[in-house]
Parts: C-alpha cells; structure tokens; sequence
C-alpha cells in the first residue's frame, strides 16, 4: 500500500507538471509557463534551421542560397580569420551612440509635447511630417554636410528614429491616468515636480517598451548607413561580399544583425522585468 500510494502521488504530480507546462497556450493573452516559453522557441529555431539546411535548391541556386551549415562555417571563419569582431564592435558602437543621442532627443521633447498642449500644439506640426520623410533620402545632404565619416552614418541612424521616437513618447505620456497628475497638484506639487514625481515615474515602463521597439527599428537601417563610403562595420562587409557574390558572407553578416538585435532586445526587455516587478505577467 505504501509503495501504490507514492506511485499514485507521482503520476498526480506528473499530470500537474503537465497541465502546468500547457496552461495558456491557446487562452487570450495569457502567461505561459517559462519552459512553455522556452520549449516553444527553441522548437520554432529549430524547424526554421531544417527548413532552411534541407529545403531543395535547383542547382543553379546553389551557390546563391547557402545552406545553414555552411553559413555558420563561413560566420567561424569570418571571427577567426577576418576580424569580423571588429567590425560587429563598429557597428555596435553606431548603433549605441546614435541611439543614446536620439533618446536624449525624444525624451525631452516627448514628455514636454505629452503634458503640456501648448508645446504638443507648437512642435507636433514639424515633428509628424518628418516622420514620413525616408531616412536614406538625408543621405546625399549628410555626405555634404559631414562627409563621409563616422558622423554621417550616426547622424542618419539618428534621423531614422528620432522622429518616431517623440511622438510614441509623447503618447506614452499621455497614457499616464490624469488623476495623478491633479493628486499631485492638489498636495502642492508644481508642473516640474509633477513631472518628475508623477509622469516620468508612471510612463517609465511605456517608455522602456518603446525604446525596445525603436531600437529595433535602428538596427534595420544600420545596413544603409554603412553602406556608403564605409571601410568597417556590418554593413560593409556585405558590400564587399556583393561584389564578389559571396552569399553565404551576406547571410552571416544579416544573421549576424539579427542576433545582435535579439541581444539588445532581451536585454531591454531584462531591465524592464527587473525593474517592475508587478509588470512581470505583462511580458
């Protein structure tokens, strides 16, 4: 009996991990368990990753399309023999300066534009046509203005996302409950302090999650800004593939975005879990 009852309470406790494990997969909008999250990525890796090794190729496609073993090798070879790291760090640093400066940008200018109409009303007219002006169309000014160095492909990565960036702020601080704002007005808190106490603390999480979504955004035009002109970096390595029709470099260097991309994602989406914990569910 003792030994029928411990069978029993193992297979209760195994039936329990096992609803656990598939509790939420089809409920709207409903939190799955972190191995359902990771079981569920890693088969989604990997259907992708034969999909891509095994999918017929007619044979004159060969060379163009690389299978993925033969893009890893080539991305081995391309740390170990070419200094691609160098490159990625170039690329990397683009990316964070142009980014930092464009947030310290928007972020002002968000907030002001979200709480105060007064300043919505004066900058909204000039900010929301720009966002629909093409960030490689600025190249030939920029090359004017800057030349061809550093500069130039910051400043485009930095236009690419501004403009994107103060509006979504600004409607992140509006997203802030306005009873707030007049408790605090109410308790003797000035429009600044108010602000400060009271908005910014309140849209943080909005603000984090659209930074997340920007970023992304920088990353797809890191390939336009350096492809001009340019003798390191990401996207100069696959220009120089281009010219001799090395497909499988191209491929490395586009995986090699994308992961980046995924990093900096995660590590975004990392600081927002640690920082709000009662927001955890959310994400």
């Amino acid at each position: 009996m003792p030994q029928h009852h411990t069978a029993m309470k193992g297979i209760q406790g195994s039936t329990e991990c096992f609803r656990r494990f598939f509790k939420g997969w089809f409920d709207y909008q409903s939190p799955l368990a972190i191995a359902a999250k990771v079981t569920l990525m890693l088969a989604g890796l990997t259907m992708f990753m034969l999909a891509w090794q095994f999918a017929p190729r007619a044979e004159k496609f060969t060379n163009l399309l690389p299978t993925a073993t033969q893009v890893f090798s080539t991305t081995v070879g391309l740390f170990s023999e070419k200094d691609f790291a160098l490159d990625v760090l170039a690329s990397l640093q683009r990316i964070g300066i142009s980014f930092l400066i464009a947030a310290a940008i928007a972020l002002p200018l968000g907030i002001a534009m979200g709480a105060f109409p007064a300043v919505e009303g004066l900058l909204n007219p000039l900010v929301s046509p720009l966002r629909y002006l093409p960030a490689p169309s600025f190249i030939p000014l920029l090359l004017a203005l800057l030349g061809t160095g550093n500069e130039q492909k910051i400043a485009l990565l930095v236009i690419g996302v501004v403009w994107f960036l103060i509006s979504l702020l600004m409607d992140d601080t509006k997203r802030v409950p306005k009873d707030l704002v007049e408790v605090s007005r109410t308790l003797g808190a000035g429009r600044l302090q108010a602000i400060h106490s009271v908005i910014i603390p309140a849209a943080l999480p909005f603000f984090l999650d659209t930074m997340r979504q920007m970023l992304a955004v920088s990353w797809t035009y890191l390939v336009i800004a350096e492809i001009v002109a340019s003798t390191d970096g990401i996207g100069a390595v696959m220009m120089r593939a281009r010219r001799v029709v090395r497909m499988d470099v191209i491929l490395s260097c586009i995986l090699m975005i994308g992961v980046l991309g995924f990093i900096s994602d995660a590590f975004i989406r990392f600081l927002r879990w640690l920082a709000f914990p009662h927001l955890r569910n959310n994400h």
